[in-house]
């Protein structure tokens, strides 16, 4: 049955926009990744990564927004802010301590925390607009920053002697394994009344020609020497 006063074949407008809100999804053009927990370390820097993929060409209208959240609170601070320049907070818990290291062209808009502490800990978020592209997923990374313990130096110690001191131990014991050999190889010589072969013979009449040469030679110059100065 048509309700009175309406067109043959035709939906009211009340009713086609009931139909529309219910059969509307939005698209989302814009898609955002971050890692969702990252684990730092009191007084290093720390990266929060934010990739995002658009379909719309990078513009100077493309805007990124981070934000920051305490544990157990509804409190949101805005932290960083780009748009064609970098925008860093100059006031609040992040002061000065924000650094841009993304790349809007390839799809990066990652930051950096200089001189982290346990009080940095909290949900950080990331927001990228790039008209048309406007609608995407909200990510949020979890940062945890604590204090470096003894048995994480006592693992990069032991990582450190590993590199350095291992190959180290292994040349000195292969020198150690050829100077045994070559020893037992003197010794057994020596006990089977080994006798040199005319090569070994003649380097060694080659050095002891080379010694004499070389006192020959400092007996002139002691020769010289001395008869320089009895001319004065």
């Amino acid at each position: 049955m048509q309700p009175r006063g309406a067109a043959p074949g035709r939906v009211p407008l009340a009713l086609l926009g009931v139909l529309l809100l219910r059969g509307v999804h939005t698209v989302l053009t814009l898609e955002i990744k971050v890692d969702a927990h990252v684990r730092g370390y009191v007084g290093e820097k720390i990266k929060l990564k934010c990739i995002f993929k658009s379909t719309s060409s990078v513009t100077d209208k493309l805007t990124i927004d981070w934000t920051y959240r305490p544990p157990s609170s509804s409190r949101t601070e805005s932290i960083f802010h780009y748009q064609s320049f970098q925008y860093p907070s100059t006031a609040g818990t992040f002061r000065d301590r924000i650094s841009w290291v993304g790349d809007v062209y390839k799809g990066d808009a990652s930051i950096s925390i200089s001189n982290p502490t346990t009080r940095d800990n909290g949900t950080f978020s990331c927001a990228v607009k790039n008209p048309p592209d406007v609608h995407h997923n909200i990510p949020a990374t979890e940062l945890t920053v604590t204090e470096r313990g003894f048995g994480t130096m006592l693992s990069s110690v032991a990582l450190l002697s590993i590199l350095v001191f291992v190959p180290s131990a292994v040349v000195v014991a292969l020198l150690l394994v050829r100077m045994v050999r070559k020893s037992a190889g003197l010794r057994k010589r020596s006990k089977s009344g080994y006798k040199k072969s005319s090569i070994e013979v003649s380097d060694d009449t080659d050095q002891e020609e080379g010694d004499c040469m070389a006192r020959l030679c400092v007996r002139c110059a002691e020769c010289l020497d001395s008869d320089y100065e009895d001319t004065y």
